[in-house]
């Protein structure tokens, strides 16, 4: 592990210049005295909002569900009420206890706090949630033990528009530093947000599009980090100003890491470099606002593993462009509560770029140095093409409460429209993914009855109608001679949930939920065809795929308020024409006709590049029958007082089994997960030392390798201290050190491509980070 901080501490330079200017007027908030953790609001799962209430304890808790922050008013003050209180990183937050669904979410600071170089890094080792960590800058979210067309990834309501559910090696283009919180919602999403959300939705909240105008007309944060491990930093900010009923908005950031260091010395190929920002304006009145943002990500990283090893080192590069519109109008007097839109539009490409370097590994670790922060560094080629334009609008309208004989009933219905034009293109050989037409349109209606102060039940039912128009292979029976399917596929998702909630006192809630959904495939599920260098695989779809279709059954408990908080879940979900890549043993080259058993000579079953053969595991798209199950566990309890603050204890477990109806393991499964940590925060100090241990997994699908369990040591210390400052602008300031993986511990993931390959996630980790914010 590298202990060179000089590089990382140069991201840090203005948050260390204020703390020295400020030194002399900051008044710590050393009182000491407990504080109640506040709520959190959460705006993904359900699009009938609530108003707040007051808890049985007397603290006031949100039960908010809206699919944005509420409309706020010029005058600054928020509708919603939202507490603007830090919560404590590390702490295992219990939340959205109003919730028909099982929610999870990642605090800015939470988010500041992690090493990792995606959205993913600050989920994965959340009860439930686990990741693809295919390479440092590609790591998508896995949600109990699904992921890529099953996992909607969003950003303020409207989806990411990326091609990283086609591979794993391909990256989601939202960075971590973006992110004011991230909504995880675990378990079927589909009947908000359609058929690629059937295993959950991720989304990412921020003021790219501003919601209201700041106390005092402007607010402003910095923020960044740096780590030993790959000797990396990150650095962003954030501007939010305007007068009278005009805001606007800037941000941006940065971030440039090395290769990181293992316990078995450095991982080559596993840098990441990436840039962007965005620009927004809102006209924000009284009963709501409408706005607009431009935001451009570009990113630059390396997939690490045996073809980097090899020497072909393949990277990726990665540009995009998006304009969002969000809007929110509340009439004052009407039948309607609300009106809420989204529109996004998006320009998304990516080059995969691939190089043999002669000489060894010692070479190919010089070459490495001297060009891995050229956006394209001379000698290398362009192997494949993935482009994405796609366009998005979703209405939603909400009705004022009506009085039933049951009681009061609120709702919302919503109208869904997407369409893409996709395309990954090789540059040699079968493409991956001839060029798609993707369209589809949903209605959807939620319905809220309170039948009484302890019962509430939710409805909902959504239609969507979706087409896929493309080409790929209806027979391969003869690789020389393939039957080529050209055409459009059409299908009618249709999906219905029944929930219930119960208080029983106490500050908590009994939950029940039911749901059956159902999927269209994607267009690469149908129509790959193709070898895909990045992941080493020849992918083969199946136009012949029928609709996925699931239900779900989940039963919760859970407390947010008081000194002992906690969140449980069971779920069983039954899987009709469950869609999966299966390994079929064969080798590929570049062309279907070059496919064979392993060991066997074919003529043409090679590529050569350099000198060097090339070649790819086939895996054709299938579908079985298949049913997981699973538990979440997480919970914290407020020993006592000391040293004029809290300590206390927290714990978590989970776990997802899944297997064919027919016999054998699901592929690519999480193990189970166990853990712990003791913390201490007052309104200045945070502590926190927590492990968590992964189990041996070996239930295992065929082909797939058992992987070893392995324990994470992390800790972490942090401080935050609100300054005077002239004219009422007082900065907040927060400054932390964090380790992770202290022991230095053989990561593999079983739920990774890559933990075929045998890479190791990275070793002991320092971080340094902080923020100011105005």
């Amino acid at each position: 592990m590298s202990v060179s901080l000089n590089r990382n501490l140069a991201f840090l330079c203005p948050i260390s210049l204020v703390f020295a200017g400020g030194a002399g007027v900051a008044q710590a908030q050393d009182s000491g005295e407990a504080y109640e953790l506040p709520p959190i609001e959460i705006t993904t799962a359900s699009p009938v909002a609530k108003p707040k209430k007051a808890t049985s304890g007397g603290t006031s808790r949100s039960t908010s569900t809206a699919p944005s922050r509420q409309a706020q008013p010029a005058s600054g003050q928020r509708i919603d009420e939202t507490l603007d209180i830090d919560i404590p990183a590390g702490v295992a937050i219990v939340s959205g206890a109003d919730s028909f669904v099982p929610v999870t979410v990642a605090t800015e600071r939470e988010i500041l706090a992690n090493p990792g170089q995606t959205i993913t890094d600050s989920l994965q080792n959340k009860p439930g949630i686990a990741g693809t960590t295919f390479a440092p800058g590609a790591n998508r979210p896995i949600i109990r033990g699904l992921d890529s067309y099953r996992i909607r990834i969003q950003e303020n309501g409207i989806g990411t528009h990326d091609v990283s559910a086609i591979s794993e090696d391909h990256a989601v283009p939202i960075d971590p530093s973006n992110a004011d919180n991230i909504e995880v919602v675990r378990g079927p999403s589909t009947l908000r947000y359609g058929s690629q959300a059937i295993g959950g939705v991720v989304s990412v909240e921020n003021q790219r599009v501003p919601t209201y105008l700041p106390e005092r007309g402007f607010s402003a944060m910095i923020k960044g980090g740096g780590n030993t491990v790959d000797d990396g930093g990150d650095g962003a900010f954030s501007v939010t100003g305007g007068a009278e009923s005009i805001v606007l908005h800037a941000d941006g950031f940065i971030r440039d890491v090395n290769d990181y260091d293992t316990p078995l010395g450095e991982e080559l190929n596993s840098f990441v470099n990436s840039r962007g920002g965005s620009a927004g304006v809102s006209h924000v009145w009284a009963n709501g606002f409408i706005g607009v943002s431009f935001s451009r990500f570009e990113s630059f990283y390396g997939i690490p593993g045996e073809e980097a090893e090899e020497g072909f080192l393949p990277r990726i590069d990665l540009e995009q462009d998006k304009v969002l519109v969000k809007g929110e109008w509340r009439p004052v007097s009407s039948g309607i509560e609300a009106v809420r839109l989204w529109f996004g539009a998006s320009d998304y490409a990516h080059d995969e770029l691939e190089r043999h370097v002669e000489g060894g590994h010692e070479h190919e670790h010089e070459e490495h140095e001297e060009h891995e922060h050229e956006e394209e560094p001379a000698g290398f080629e362009v192997g494949s093409v993935f482009t994405n334009e796609e366009q998005e609008a979703r209405i939603e309208i909400q009705h004022t409460p009506a009085i039933s004989r049951f009681g009061p009933l609120s709702g919302a219905i919503g109208f869904h429209w997407d369409h893409a034009d996709t395309a990954g293109l090789s540059n040699e050989g079968d493409s991956l993914l001839e060029p798609v037409d993707a369209e589809s349109f949903a209605g959807y209606w939620f319905e809220e009855l309170e039948a009484s102060d302890r019962w509430r039940f939710q409805t909902a039912l959504r239609v969507e109608g979706a087409s896929v128009d493309g080409t790929g292979y209806s027979s391969i029976d003869d690789p020389a001679a393939p039957v080529i399917f050209t055409g459009k596929r059409s299908f009618v998702p249709v999906s219905g949930g029944l929930g219930a909630l119960y208080e029983l006192g106490n500050n908590t809630v009994f939950r029940l939920n039911g749901q059956a959904v159902e999927r269209a495939p994607a267009a690469a599920e149908l129509f790959s065809k193709g070898a895909h260098h990045a992941s080493n695989t020849f992918e083969i779809g199946n136009p012949f795929l029928n609709e996925e279709k699931a239900q779900t059954l989940e039963v919760g408990l859970k407390r947010t308020a008081g000194k002992f908080r906690y969140d449980a879940n069971g779920y069983y979900t039954n899987y009709d024409g469950f869609i999966f890549r299966e390994l079929t043993g064969l080798t590929c080259g570049v062309d279907l006709d070059s496919c064979h058993a392993e060991g066997e000579e074919e003529e043409h079953g090679e590529e050569e590049e350099h000198g060097h053969a090339h070649s790819f595991d086939q895996v054709l798209f299938q579908q079985r029958n298949a049913t997981f199950y699973g538990v979440e566990l997480l919970g914290e309890y407020d020993v006592g007082s000391i040293w004029r603050g809290i300590w206390g204890i927290d714990g978590q477990y989970d776990f997802v089994h899944a297997r064919f109806d027919e016999g054998g393991y699901v592929p690519r499964m999480p193990p189970h997960r166990l853990g712990g940590g003791v913390y201490y925060r007052n309104s200045n100090w945070f502590a926190r030392v927590g492990m968590l241990h992964a189990f041996d997994q070996d239930q295992v699908a065929p082909n797939e390798l058992t992987t070893p369990g392995y324990t994470l040591l992390n800790a972490e210390l942090s401080y935050v201290v609100k300054t005077g400052g002239p004219t009422g602008l007082a900065p907040t300031m927060l400054i932390g050190l964090r380790g992770d993986n202290l022991l230095d511990e053989k990561v593999l993931n079983s739920a990774s491509f890559k933990r075929r390959e045998g890479v190791l996630e990275p070793g002991a980790n320092v971080r340094l980070f902080g923020s100011v914010r105005f």
